[in-house]
Formats: C-alpha cells, structure tokens, sequence
C-alpha cells in the first residue's frame, strides 16, 4: 500500500504526535507532526539510539547540551548520535512542521 508522509495529519493540533512507521528490532522509522503552536516537550532527549531526522515541512530548531543551535528547514536533515541530549525548542508556528525520524544502533 502507498501512503504519503504529508497526508492524512492528525486531526488533533493541540499536540505534537509521534507515529511509528517501521519498527524493526534494529530500526524504527518514525513520522512527526508538530502542529504550530502546539507546545513542544520541555525535557531533553537522551536516547540509547542514534537518530537520523529530516524536516519534510516547515522548520525546526534544536538545541543540544553543549549550547549548539541547529535549524533544520525542509529538506535539511541531521545524524544525532546516541545520548546527544537534545530539545526542539521552536517550529514554524504558521505552518504544521513534518519530520521523519528514523532511530538505529550503530
């Protein structure tokens, strides 16, 4: 079956919404809908996986432990290695920022 990432958005924009894709036992592919304004989780990541991540749509911006910034706009993406603790601290709040996230062991 053909499915399209942009399609079919949550209906609910109250929240950011994280919907797995592919879950493998050494890989999980996740899409995420960040609708604008929605608040966005506080806490920082501080995952056991490596994460690939790409903005599909709209923009994102990170900041990681170390104080670096990184903006990712459509088509831009970022290799986050494991227990690189990081945060989204700000998407585009016009437009509902997709992401795709794709988690994996080194």
């Amino acid at each position: 079956m053909i499915e399209n990432l942009l399609q079919q958005l949550p209906l609910d924009t109250s929240r950011e919404h994280f919907e797995p894709l592919i879950n493998a036992s050494n890989m999980r592919i996740e899409r995420i809908v960040t609708p604008p304004n929605s608040p966005l989780n506080q806490a920082w990541y501080d995952q056991t996986e490596d994460e690939w991540v790409m903005v599909l749509e709209g923009y994102g911006v990170l900041v990681f432990d170390d104080g670096r910034i990184v903006t990712l706009k459509a088509g831009d993406w970022l290799n986050i290695p494991a227990h690189s603790q990081h945060r989204v601290i700000k998407t585009d709040p016009e437009h509902t920022t997709i992401w795709l996230a794709v988690f994996y062991q080194a």
